[in-house]
């Protein structure tokens, strides 16, 4: 929860520090010559280019999981030609998507608010049927809304990030 307040919170003060002109990456509106802000860009990088291999091993990961490869299957040369492409399509896509702003609006709509609110309740549902837990069925329910709030505010989300590619 702190972190959570913490993060909205530096975010919040960011962009209310530039309003409406506020670029997508706040870290891009402060003055090149801001010596702080140097060691803050530098620090983005360092922390990016040392999570993405973490990252990454769970993309590539998960893809396999959804194509329904076994594990006995993913040989080191199967995982090299899967890390080669998905790297080459995530490449292409990050030379053709220039404003960062969309792939973090459009992210945080679709899953942002899936991890939020929709599959927690999907599981919550999931255990207390598995459980057999009778009584629950007010909990479920007020689960299941969350999960229909959170997949309509993740269509609007995503409709306004679309939109503003326009």
């Amino acid at each position: 929860g702190i972190s959570i307040f913490l993060m909205g919170f530096i975010t919040m003060i960011g962009f209310l520090t530039f309003g409406k002109s506020c670029d997508g990456l706040v870290l891009n509106n402060y003055a090149g010559s801001d010596v702080w802000m140097s060691f803050s860009r530098v620090a983005v990088a360092v922390s990016l280019v040392f999570s993405y291999p973490l990252a990454f091993t769970g993309c590539r990961d998960g893809f396999l999981d959804l194509a329904q490869v076994p594990m006995d299957n993913r040989s080191s040369g199967m995982l090299n030609v899967v890390t080669i492409s998905l790297l080459g399509v995530i490449t292409t896509l990050a030379c053709t998507l220039t404003d960062v702003s969309f792939v973090l609006a459009f992210g945080g709509a679709t899953l942002g608010n899936a991890l939020t609110y929709v599959y927690p309740a999907l599981m919550y549902r999931s255990v207390v049927k598995q459980q057999g837990r009778t009584n629950e069925g007010f909990g479920v329910f007020v689960a299941m809304l969350s999960a229909l709030l959170g997949t309509i505010m993740g269509i609007i989300g995503a409709a306004m990030a679309l939109k503003s590619l326009e």
